[in-house]
């Protein structure tokens, strides 16, 4: 929800005084898509748990449930991988939203003739980047 982000730009008339903007975008879709696929991929994964261990002659009696358990990981499996694409697009979204030349042209005073304007960092994306690999 990068819209609820504000950021000061200097008021090149009024020394004393800055613009607050917003930054533009909501790219929470695919990073709560994976969280949630997450949890619910854990919950399963420890009912599985409780009924290989705890109900093992169940699960070796009835044919129908291990083929059922084999269809719902193949499921799991298979929106695992969506939302780690989801998310590593929504993460490309929010670094082409926060990128300082983009931030910089959206600066109505950075578009004045003669006025330089440079950013002073770089934002680190390090750690989102990992969180996309794992």
């Amino acid at each position: 929800r990068l819209y609820q982000i504000p950021f000061g730009m200097p008021n090149c008339e009024d020394e004393s005084e800055a613009r607050t903007l917003y930054l533009v975008g909501d790219f929470s879709a695919p990073a709560e898509f994976f969280v949630t696929l997450g949890v619910f991929s854990f919950l399963y994964s420890m009912a599985a748990l409780v009924l290989y261990l705890r109900f093992h002659s169940l699960y070796t009696e009835n044919t129908k449930l291990p083929f059922t358990d084999f269809c719902v990981t193949v499921c799991f499996a298979f929106f695992w991988l969506v939302a780690a694409a989801a998310w590593g697009k929504g993460l490309s979204d929010v670094k082409a939203a926060t990128r300082p030349s983009t931030l910089i042209s959206a600066m109505a005073v950075c578009q004045v003739d003669g006025v330089v304007c440079n950013a002073g960092t770089t934002p680190a994306m390090g750690l989102a980047n990992i969180s996309v690999v794992r």
